[in-house]
């Protein structure tokens, strides 16, 4: 593969690493600018900001040529499940409706915090000594929330409907039958708003899984 058509460094893991990989996502987002415009590189750095966005792709017909400015690194995540276990949130300029939700099911009744308190409370639960911080898993896996994203043998997997999607470079595989998960990659302050009501956006091919499904 030449240069040309090399893919950029900039879809995004549940694990929160920032990999070049040819996977089409549903969701845009940005830590800031880590990135060299020059070579549309990313700086040793992952993230000059607290506030870790998720962004609409298309957003009032505005057109980005991506890594190519300062004003911020576009990254890409495969669907919001995925973004959501990296450390990001919904943003409350593109996805306005769907922030004021997450805050809501993030406060659960008590007083709505302010996106700098939930990009505090995030960015303390994201990492441990640089590298991602597992959670210990809070439920069994069937009575975990839709969105949640696990971790078993250095795999991701997102719950959906008590099934377990493995994330891939590809996209979504079938659910596997037994998964033996050693935790969360899914920061609690999140996975409580998702116990709360706040439904993430997930991947189409995890709603054509569940319908094969026999039932």
């Amino acid at each position: 593969m030449d240069n040309q058509h090399r893919p950029l460094q900039n879809r995004v893991t549940p694990f929160g690493d920032i990999v070049a990989i040819m996977q089409r996502g549903l969701f845009t987002g940005n830590r800031g600018i880590i990135h060299d415009p020059a070579t549309k590189s990313l700086l040793r750095r992952r993230w000059s900001s607290k506030a870790w966005l998720i962004c609409v792709c298309d957003y009032r017909g505005r057109r980005r040529d991506v890594m190519a400015g300062r004003s911020w690194t576009e990254l890409f995540f495969l669907d919001e499940a995925v973004a959501l276990a990296a450390g990001h949130r919904p943003c409350f300029f593109c996805r306005r409706e769907a922030a004021l939700g997450f805050r809501a099911a993030w406060a659960n009744g008590s007083s709505p915090p302010s996106a700098g308190e939930l990009d505090a409370a995030l960015h303390a639960q994201r990492q441990s000594g640089g590298r991602k911080r597992i959670h210990p898993l809070p439920l069994p896996i069937t009575d975990l929330p839709d969105g949640t994203v696990v971790v078993a043998a250095d795999a991701a997997f997102t719950v959906a409907s008590g099934h377990c999607f493995p994330w891939t470079e590809a996209g979504y595989r079938a659910p596997e039958a037994h998964v033996d998960a050693e935790g969360m990659l899914t920061p609690p302050s999140t996975f409580h708003a998702l116990r709360a009501g706040y439904r993430p956006v997930l991947h189409p091919d995890i709603a054509s899984f569940l319908a094969g499904l026999p039932s």
